[in-house]
């Protein structure tokens, strides 16, 4: 069995039950990618970096969950800034690039997906413990998130290293010209594919799901006790507000990806022959990956919306720029600068 980023399966058009021609969807699916990427490359640069950098120069040490916000807009613009390369290989069917950075490219796709859920992950839980245990989170160190966020970047990198090692089997020629959907793929046993792929829905998607659901409820149950004070009921509206933010966005980027992927891995062990049911896994996987990728933009809204100090120094800054471009010299500024 062999997987490629489309989704598809070697062998599949040998299935005599399903004899479609997909020639078409693939030209349409390599268009889409294109212009899927277009526009997310500028929002996603943009609000990247602007994130990047308030929360880096403004924002308090002592901000909840800033460093894993951090580290969220740092996974999320190394994602992006590998955008224009993919654009220009669905754009002319051709990579100049080498070997080494398509699949360097291909390897960021995925470390910015587990890398973001993990870090959603991290924001909820902190979110949440810190509620319901505010004497932890007094006595909570930056320190100890800095450390969390190693362990995490660490983690992530090697268990996504098998989508690189699966595609560096090919030869010089075999990828010559070639990247992303169209790179050979090394040939596993079925039973190795079932383990690789359980062990990332497992911890890639029904893991992080229970824990940012599992935090959801409980921060919804404690803000239905009706004798708390006015200040703390504030706090836990907040604390719900940024962790069901952050279910929302994993079950709109993450959780279609993960599904279509179990159904594909049915699909391609023939455990689902049914034509129509097939040829739907199969074109939906794409579709699946632009979402995932969408997550570069909705991340730096989450922090937005639902942080009003990042709000408030992002207005300043915005104020600070506009009156000082607007405001033109006077003539007696104009003279003193030149004395």
């Amino acid at each position: 069995m062999t997987v490629n980023e489309t989704g598809a399966t070697e062998g599949f058009s040998n299935n005599p039950s399903c004899n479609h021609d997909l020639s078409s969807w693939e030209h349409t699916m390599e268009k889409m990618y294109t212009y899927f990427y277009l526009l997310l490359f500028v929002p996603g640069l943009f609000l990247n970096t602007t994130a990047l950098w308030v929360l880096c120069k403004h924002f308090s040490k002592k901000t909840k969950a800033v460093i894993f916000m951090i580290n969220l807009a740092l996974a999320d613009l190394v994602h992006v800034l590998s955008l224009p390369l993919r654009i220009y290989y669905y754009f002319t069917h051709s990579w100049p690039f080498g070997k080494g950075i398509c699949l360097l490219c291909f390897y960021l796709k995925y470390l910015n997906m587990y890398a973001a859920i993990v870090f959603l992950v991290c924001i909820s839980v902190q979110r949440y413990g810190f509620l319901l245990k505010p004497f932890t989170a007094r006595r909570w160190r930056r320190r100890y998130d800095l450390l969390i966020s190693v362990v995490v970047w660490v983690f992530v990198a090697a268990a996504c290293s098998p989508f690189i090692l699966m595609r560096s089997s090919g030869s010089g020629n075999a990828i010559n010209g070639s990247c992303f959907k169209d790179l050979p793929m090394r040939k596993i046993s079925v039973p190795l594919a079932v383990s690789m792929i359980s062990m990332c829905e497992l911890f890639g998607f029904l893991i992080p799901f229970v824990c940012i659901s599992y935090c959801s409820i409980r921060i919804a149950c404690q803000g239905d006790k009706s004798h708390e004070k006015p200040a703390n009921s504030g706090e836990k509206r907040r604390a719900l507000r940024m962790v069901l933010s952050c279910s929302g966005l994993f079950l709109l980027c993450f959780a279609p990806y993960h599904i279509n992927f179990m159904l594909y891995l049915m699909v391609s062990q023939r455990f689902i022959e049914h034509c129509a049911t097939t040829l739907t896994v199969k074109q939906f996987h794409p579709i699946s990956l632009c979402l995932a990728s969408m997550s570069c933009c909705l991340n730096p809204l989450l922090y937005y919306f639902l942080n009003a100090e990042f709000r408030m120094h992002l207005r300043r800054t915005s104020s600070f720029s506009n009156s000082f471009l607007s405001s033109p010299s006077s003539p007696r500024d104009c003279q003193t600068q030149a004395k």
